[in-house]
């Protein structure tokens, strides 16, 4: 087992899904999460734009984004660089790393991007390469190499973030009554869960942790905190649908905090087994 400040790695075993190399000339197609794996971008060289959970983030080259799995994301172009970015993806799931969500790879301060420079930058950079070469040419044992070349980097990013996270951790979150911050974070989504709720924006608002947050969450709970309000939303939906309201699929979503209608129906249908449409013909038989 290792061991380093906040973070405890007790087994290491991803599983490798993808990787991506381009050079960014549109803005992405949607803006999306992913509810089942995780991804990690890694700027390569450029200049760009990413909205994230409804904030818009600069980033340039040695940048890297952590996209957890509930994140919404979206990369742009930006009017400002002359190059456009180069991106490499690598995308994974399979993670859990003791005291923190399943999937879920921690990034200081509960934001998204880190800013590498020196020896960790270089290093990324080594690695993508690596693996853009191993991705390539298709040898025995692709999937192991690539693989191995993963797990190299989910360590080198706990590494170099230890120390960071370990002062977040400095603050005297045991004299909070783990109960009521709960049940405020739960009322907070019972009232608000129509609009564009930030983890990160209810952490900074009770002076606590997102990292923090999402550890007491589970323990009180039994989930994170966006699996929870995700549940919300869906059942406000599903009560909608069988009241025999008539506003469409899309007016439903938007009611209960979605703007992407298909988002909204695979989440729905992920949860219940049925499209909301089937739902409400269901409730009408």
């Amino acid at each position: 087992m290792e061991q380093k400040n906040n973070i405890k790695i007790e087994e290491l075993n991803p599983t490798f899904l993808f990787t991506w190399k381009g050079r960014r000339d549109m803005d992405e197609d949607s803006y999306h999460s992913h509810d089942e794996h995780l991804e990690i971008a890694f700027v390569l060289s450029g200049a760009g734009k990413y909205r994230i959970e409804e904030e818009i983030y600069e980033v340039r080259e040695g940048d890297l984004l952590i996209l957890n799995p509930g994140v919404k994301h979206q990369a742009l172009l930006s009017e400002d660089s002359e190059i456009p970015t180069t991106e490499f993806f690598v995308g994974f799931s399979d993670i859990q790393l003791q005291d923190y969500p399943y999937n879920f790879l921690p990034v200081p301060d509960g934001g998204h991007i880190i800013h590498t420079a020196g020896d960790f930058k270089q290093k990324l950079s080594r690695i993508c390469s690596a693996m853009e070469v191993e991705n390539t040419v298709c040898r025995e044992g692709r999937y192991f190499m690539l693989k191995s070349y993963l797990m190299q980097m989910i360590l080198l990013i706990i590494r170099e973030q230890c120390e960071t996270i370990s002062t977040v951790g400095s603050y005297a979150f045991e004299s909070v009554n783990k109960k009521y911050v709960v049940e405020r974070i739960v009322n907070y989504f019972e009232d608000h869960y129509s609009e564009k709720i930030s983890l990160d924006q209810i952490a900074e608002n009770m002076y606590l942790s997102p990292f923090y947050i999402s550890k007491i969450f589970k323990s009180e709970i039994g989930d994170t905190p966006i699996r929870h309000l995700i549940n919300i939303r869906l059942d406000k939906a599903k009560t909608l649908l069988e009241s025999g309201n008539n506003s469409s699929i899309q007016e439903i979503a938007t009611m209960v905090g979605y703007d992407d209608a298909y988002h909204f129906s695979k989440l729905f249908k992920k949860r219940y087994g049925i499209s909301p449409s089937q739902a409400r013909k269901k409730a009408m038989l």
